[in-house]
């Protein structure tokens, strides 16, 4: 064949067959030794970053040595045992050093680690942090206030992965604006966690450091994207940290870990400096967030943000403060709620958790109105996988090429690398039997050109209006609605993206929407799970049932939604949540 082109193309050319079979053998080995070559690179970056990352932690490991050979009277467990709020009082009166406080958490990290593979590197940096606090008159509402932040958060002088090893270059040269508050408000950023490869997957494994695990059972997933925060907290290392969250990054970690975690409205918080493995992307609303053990932390956190700072470092922050009043207000409140989406039915514990919960809100005086969430499905793959996966994946699939595929995203990665014309047509195949699949595939291809897209943004808008419409006219102030969870057995979550619809719909919405555990899993929704169905009877609900077998013990928790812009009516929703069930629990 080879030989005929060339014979076509160059006539006066006579072409000896042996000639063409060498050349294509050498085209071939040479092909090979590239592809060696590049991987070999690759490795060698990830070792390096693995050393990198080892050193900081001996660092940091003698620096523990010597506080603890200086002050062998210190009470670790006191400080653990400690509330967020609680701690930052006592440290901004003086009752407790700041000195005490953050070698205790880095040596609770150092340990949490060791067993769970949370963090991506310690910050060395944060012991000239403290000296730089001693002295201080003005004193923050996070004064010595110990914190974690994701990998994509950009801390001077560290990088800024993405779990992928293209981004192991240079080290960032500036903090985020999110670091730049946080230390004007007293917190010591003392380490960054670990995420899964290029963020898109709610499992937390990458190439370069390796597969996080589940404080609750180390067969489990801590969830993700910012798993590594989710399992850094629920083990103790860490009182508060932030995640992101593009379609339930920070509320799935902190379903699948037993945390309260909070999503804000997209531009509550900056995201400047917070590193993308896809900039550029607007049709999904992507956002940080706080994640800590209780509701009062996370409104510790907003409050010490939401100030002048921030809007004065990120003029395009929304210049909203606090709203103590609406934090703060006792009025019962006209709350929806639902079961089920229509498009994912969620494990029996999550359900009975909604149900639970709005028998407890019911009591307490609040008015419980049944919701239901208009056309999730096309949430689900028209607005959002389109949304998302505009370009078809190329972007994505272009940083993949650089590495090396974790195992867990394979699933995943496999299925992005199918032509699009391919996807059409199984699409078309499989439609009758697994319309799920068939709308995930066709989603996947993306939209087709710049008007494609103006079309796209513009049903999200659409979307929006007509949720908010049906939301207000039903005059509700929030909504309860499920969480995907239990945790996830380990390598499932590459599997199951579409399972993420529940918090999928309110990152299309743009909405205010937090986490709360309210309640573990038990032998009775063990019994019931064995006969789980789905709305579908697919293959993707029977995945669904193996995912998350095996939980009892493990934390359950609800959703709760708010109105944009509305943090403080969301976070104060979220605090009546979590008193209720306190009191529930006390009184069993």
């Amino acid at each position: 064949m080879i030989q005929e082109m060339l014979t076509q193309l160059l006539p006066e050319l006579e072409v000896d067959p042996r000639t063409v079979s060498a050349l294509l053998c050498a085209s071939a080995a040479a092909v090979a030794a590239l592809n060696w070559m590049q991987r070999r690179r690759i490795q060698e970056k990830m070792e390096e970053a693995r050393r990198m990352r080892d050193l900081g932690l001996q660092r940091m490991e003698k620096a523990v040595q010597r506080f603890k050979q200086q002050n062998p009277g210190a009470d670790p467990s006191r400080i653990l045992s400690l509330p967020l709020v609680e701690l930052a009082e006592k440290l901004k009166e003086g009752s407790l050093s700041a000195e005490s406080v953050l070698y205790t958490y880095v040596d609770k990290a150092l340990a949490a680690t060791r067993e769970l593979n949370c963090l991506r590197q310690l910050i060395p940096e944060c012991e000239e942090q403290l000296r730089d606090l001693q002295g201080q008159k003005e004193k923050g509402l996070l004064h010595g206030v110990p914190i974690s932040i994701k990998d994509h958060i950009s801390y001077k002088g560290h990088l800024s992965t993405c779990g992928f090893a293209p981004f192991l270059g240079p080290p960032e040269q500036e903090d985020s604006v999110l670091v730049q508050v946080l230390k004007r408000q007293g917190a010591i950023p003392f380490a960054i966690t670990n995420i899964p490869q290029s963020l898109f997957n709610y499992d937390c494994s990458n190439a370069i450091f390796g597969q996080t695990l589940n404080p609750w059972d180390h067969r489990k997933s801590p969830g993700g994207s910012s798993g590594g925060e989710g399992a850094l907290i629920a083990a103790g290392g860490s009182i508060l940290g932030f995640g992101s969250d593009l379609g339930g990054s920070i509320r799935l970690p902190s379903s699948f870990c037993g945390l309260c975690g909070l999503k804000p409205t997209g531009k509550r918080l900056s995201l400047s400096g917070v590193t993308s493995p896809v900039p550029g992307l607007l049709s999904v609303t992507g956002t940080i967030g706080p994640m800590a053990r209780d509701v009062d932390g996370l409104a510790l956190c907003m409050r010490a943000l939401l100030g002048e700072d921030l809007f004065q470092l990120d003029p395009t922050v929304p210049p909203i403060p606090f709203n103590e009043k609406l934090f703060c207000a006792s009025t019962p409140l006209r709350i929806g709620y639902y079961e089920t989406d229509g498009y994912f039915l969620l494990p029996p514990c999550m359900r009975r958790a909604v149900r639970e919960t709005r028998d407890l809100l019911q009591e307490a005086g609040h008015t419980l109105v049944p919701f239901a969430p208009p056309r999730v499905d096309y949430v689900v793959n028209e607005l959002f996988m389109r949304g998302v996966f505009a370009d078809g994946g190329s972007t994505l699939m272009d940083l993949f090429a650089q590495d090396l595929v974790d195992p867990g995203l394979k699933p995943q990665v496999n299925c992005y690398r199918i032509p699009s014309l391919v996807k059409k047509t199984l699409a078309l195949l499989v439609r009758p039997l697994f319309p799920r699949l068939a709308w995930h595939l066709d989603a996947l291809c993306g939209v087709r050109s710049a008007k494609a897209m103006w079309q796209h943004q513009a049903c999200v808008l659409a979307y929006r209006t007509e949720f908010i419409a049906k939301w207000k006219k039903l005059q509700l102030d929030v909504v309860l609605c499920p969480v995907l969870g239990p945790a996830f057995t380990l390598g499932y979550p590459g599997k199951l993206l579409a399972a993420v619809s529940s918090t999928m719909l309110y990152n299309t919405l743009d909405f205010p929407a937090g986490v709360v555990p309210v309640t573990t899993v038990t032998e009775a929704d063990e019994e019931e799970l064995l006969h789980h169905r789905g709305h579908y009877e697919d293959a993707w609900d029977r995945r669904l049932r193996k995912a998350v077998e095996g939980a009892v013990g493990l934390p359950v928790a609800v959703q709760c939604v708010a109105l944009p812009w509305q943090e403080e009516l969301c976070l104060r929703f979220m605090k009546e949540v979590e008193t209720l069930a306190c009191e529930r629990k006390k009184c069993v």
